[in-house]
């Protein structure tokens, strides 16, 4: 465990590796713990087509969405947004020791942030080729706010703000764009309700924990100004027996596979 000191606050965080150690982030000891979730969304990050490709991480925490996807594909250039001035300096922190930091930017500000704000940051609406965002699952009113003030904003937030954060995507990303986010299961019905009016084209990836369980995650993804059906797509199955990845699953979380949803 190291001790992290930014601008007077000190928190403890871990080392954590991540792509089969291709990735090494600091993330704090006490809050979100990126994982499976933020590699998943990492990988459904398009490549570029010929030239860079710019990606918005929204809600970006230490980092981990972002920089996966930048260490996965060497033209993308990404933001990391983040609403924590201590995380986003912890994301920036990350980006540099893995040599990211020429095509990887962390900016404190929330969704919610004024246009003005967001234009002195150089956050432009209808800036980026992609939007992703692994926001917090819960609603902040159902239950005992977590004892750690990290762990309290990662993990839940006020009723109503997934709509905001779905509205950012939409502000953000430019004509064709993709917006794609990760979400526990059972909030599909509400992903469809805030993204179907500001986006077509909407893909259902669900993620099953084993063959014939449950889903416990979707990806879901839109394109901007798109007309297109929505589609159901086969999801991925991440354990086979005794616990152990799949192989496609492995491939991703080790070795930086793209998920084409």
């Amino acid at each position: 465990m190291t001790l992290i000191d930014l601008e007077q606050t000190s928190f403890p965080v871990t080392e954590d590796v991540f792509l089969g150690g291709k990735l090494t982030i600091h993330q704090p000891r006490h809050g979100y713990r990126a994982g499976i979730d933020a590699v998943l969304l990492a990988a459904c990050v398009r490549a570029p087509p010929g030239g860079p490709r710019s990606l918005l991480d929204i809600g970006a925490g230490a980092g981990t969405v972002g920089l996966c996807a930048a260490a996965r594909l060497a033209q993308l250039e990404a933001v990391l947004l983040e609403r924590e001035p201590a995380l986003a300096q912890l994301a920036a922190k990350n980006a540099a020791a893995n040599g990211l930091d020429d095509r990887v930017r962390s900016v404190a500000a929330s969704v919610t942030a004024p246009a003005a704000l967001l234009d002195s940051l150089g956050l432009a609406a209808d800036s980026f080729d992609q939007c992703v965002a692994n926001p917090p699952f819960h609603d902040e009113a159902a239950g005992t706010p977590a004892r750690h003030a990290f762990k309290s904003g990662s993990h839940a937030m006020p009723a109503g703000s997934l709509e905001d954060w779905i509205r950012f995507m939409a502000r953000m990303v430019r004509p064709s764009g993709r917006a794609t986010i990760i979400h526990k299961a059972e909030a599909l019905e509400s992903l469809l309700s805030f993204m179907s009016p500001r986006f077509g084209g909407l893909a259902v990836f669900p993620v099953f924990p084993r063959t014939g369980e449950s889903a416990i995650r979707v990806i879901v993804e839109g394109i901007k100004g798109s007309r297109a059906p929505l589609s159901l797509r086969p999801g991925i199955v991440l354990h086979g027996e005794r616990n152990g990845f799949l192989p496609e699953a492995n491939a991703i979380l080790r070795h930086g596979a793209a998920l084409d949803i």
